[in-house]
């Protein structure tokens, strides 16, 4: 079992400590939903590069930039993400695969799915 150790101050400032390292939370420093955000998309892009090696795709470098908007109701769940991915580098011929790569990215992503119960999923890809 994975796990990770949260130390908090009388206030909103701590730390989360994994086996890789240690991470500020708090105001001034990392905050919940752009850790949720940052967590979405390194699951999205580890799920997306293991489908383009399974079929033999190739690429440079890709960007990924993620909007999102919280409801104002609470909970403030995530009323909508809005993920737009860049892929550099790519063989033209190719562009279809690597669309279908990320589909397949976004069926198979345990956290795009988790957040998809609560919110609007959209993504765009743009190919340079």
């Amino acid at each position: 079992m994975s796990k990770i150790q949260l130390s908090f101050t009388n206030e909103f400032s701590g730390i989360m400590k994994t086996d890789n390292g240690d991470l500020k939370i708090g105001r001034g420093e990392f905050l919940p939903y752009p850790l949720l955000m940052g967590a979405l998309g390194s699951c999205l892009y580890s799920t997306f590069i293991d489908t383009v090696k399974k079929m033999r795709l190739d690429f440079t470098s890709c960007d990924l930039d993620i909007e999102y908007e919280k409801r104002d109701e609470v909970p403030k769940t995530c009323k909508l993400v809005v993920i737009k991915v860049k892929i550099v580098g790519a063989d033209p011929e190719k562009k279809e695969r690597l669309q279908h790569a990320f589909k397949l990215a976004t069926e198979y992503c345990s956290i795009y799915n988790t957040l998809s119960q609560v919110s609007e999923m959209q993504y765009e890809l743009d190919f340079e």
